[in-house]
């Protein structure tokens, strides 16, 4: 099981007595098909209805478990509209769109449970009126609306490598005034250019890559073996390859792990990171790795970078050689729908490519 698995199962156990005992029976028929990651996604997403509803008067519960099923069936479609409309115009953390489908789309899969598949004692369904198979849910996010999204924020070309370049060399140069990021740069700087080297040279996902450990690591052949998102067989890793980029900086930083970070030998953790206040190396966490990217991110001139946008940028470089069904299985993605992304980037990244050579072209001529 992942790290992060293994947290979320954790919190999930913790959250799930808080929870009505239907959303309990629920949960535990999902457990077999959805990752611990994503039911505690859902508990979070009741937690604030169950919240709305005692709120606005829609429920007397006392506390979120008190909440029963004659209240969900009393709900009405303004009722639920009105929730749409808390969720987007509340003061303290207004979600986006696609945070608001989600949440109303965790609600839409309980109810339905509760209406078409739980039974009582008498075999009828535990909810006798489903509000929510009244209210459509439009899906955001079209695969040629979030290319657009993601134009010009992105990595090119010469850009993977200039960036990986940067970390471990350009960075220093500027932040020369500054002492202590000189020392953690020449410290991490091995570490931190194989991270994003392996991102940009397999599209890894950054949970991916902090879930590795150094037995998941096939240099020679050029091949991780990975536990990838949405699979719920925990015993099976994914073989993915990676380009030979990626091994020169891991060849690089390996020799590097033991002496640069004290990592014990009880320590499995691929990428390694000392705590402060603490003498040996732990697994390094998703939020420094995001943090670190950033960091180097504003500096090269890329602001709007981030680590999962080095995915998108290695699935687009992949894209160009490849179809969309190898691509689809480099980057573990459940469906093509997904990768489609890459064909609406590419396109424009070929005619982008195109104007360039023609331009060079012209200036050569002239």
């Amino acid at each position: 099981m992942s790290i992060q698995k293994a947290i979320d199962r954790t919190r999930l156990g913790e959250k799930l007595p808080e929870m009505p005992w239907y959303v309990q029976q629920f949960i535990d028929y999902k457990l077999p098909d959805l990752s611990p990651s994503t039911l505690l996604e859902y508990v979070r997403d009741y937690e604030s209805f169950f919240n709305w509803l005692r709120a606005e008067g829609l429920s007397s519960a006392a506390a979120l478990k008190d909440v029963t099923l004659a209240e969900l069936e009393s709900l009405r479609i303004e009722n639920i509209t009105g929730y749409r409309l808390y969720l987007t115009t509340r003061t303290e953390g207004t979600n986006s769109r696609t945070t608001v489908i989600r949440k109303l789309s965790a609600l839409r899969s309980m109810f339905h449970y509760l209406s078409q598949i739980a039974e009582d004692d008498d075999f009828y369904p535990l909810l006798k009126r489903n509000v929510m198979a009244k209210i459509e849910i439009k899906r955001t996010n079209k695969p040629k609306d979030t290319a657009a999204k993601l134009k010009g924020k992105i990595l090119e070309e010469e850009e993977l490598v200039a960036f990986i370049d940067y970390i471990r060399e350009g960075y220093a140069a500027d932040v020369s005034a500054n002492k202590q990021a000189l020392y953690a740069h020449a410290k991490n700087k091995e570490r931190d250019a194989c991270i994003a080297s392996l991102i940009l040279n397999s599209g890894l996902r950054v949970s991916e890559v902090i879930n590795l450990n150094l037995s998941d690591l096939d240099v020679g052949n050029k091949l991780l073996h990975v536990l990838r998102k949405g699979s719920n067989d925990e015993t099976f890793k994914t073989p993915v390859y990676f380009r030979d980029q990626a091994r020169f900086a891991l060849e690089r930083y390996l020799p590097l792990r033991d002496s640069e970070y004290a990592a014990s030998k009880r320590e499995k953790a691929l990428f390694l990171a000392i705590p402060n206040g603490q003498t040996e190396g732990k697994r390094m966490t998703k939020r420094a790795i995001q943090a670190m990217i950033i960091k180097y991110a504003k500096r090269f001139g890329k602001p709007y970078l981030t680590v999962h946008k080095l995915r998108h940028s290695f699935a687009t470089d992949y894209y160009l050689q490849n179809d969309i069904y190898k691509t689809k299985e480099q980057l573990g993605h459940a469906s093509t729908e997904t990768t489609e992304i890459y064909a609406h980037l590419t396109d424009k990244t070929m005619s982008e490519a195109i104007e360039r050579r023609s331009r060079e072209n012209g200036t050569q001529e002239a």
